[in-house]
């Protein structure tokens, strides 16, 4: 695997790999991620749309620390500002935002596919 390529991607892979311990560690967690995401997303999407922002908080806060785990510097950002809004009821803000959170995060996605196939 290719690890030029999470760098060339802006993820901190190295950041992953002091708190993971080792490289297969980091790889093996990636592939759960990848498992996970798809559901967390559904669940920020029902939560923005029923506008139920404790939950859409909750999940937000974890698409927050997933990305920390792995380095993904840029989602890290993105997750928490979508956690605060969540946890201030600010709507506004989460509607306004949603459609960058969800590129940055299927951004990730792809690069983390083509990278566990590299």
């Amino acid at each position: 695997m290719d690890t030029d390529l999470l760098k060339n991607n802006g993820i901190d892979y190295e950041k992953g790999i002091e708190i993971l311990g080792d490289i297969e560690t980091y790889n093996d967690m990636l592939g759960g991620f990848l498992e996970e995401v798809e559901e967390k997303l559904k669940n920020l999407e029902k939560y923005k749309n029923e506008k139920d922002m404790a939950n859409y908080a909750i999940y937000a806060h974890s698409l927050k620390s997933d990305s920390k785990y792995f380095g993904f510097t840029k989602l890290i950002d993105l997750a928490l500002s979508h956690e605060m809004a969540g946890k201030e009821n600010n709507i506004k803000y989460v509607n306004d935002n949603y459609d960058n959170l969800i590129s940055e995060t299927n951004r990730v996605i792809n690069v983390i596919k083509e990278y566990l196939n590299s």
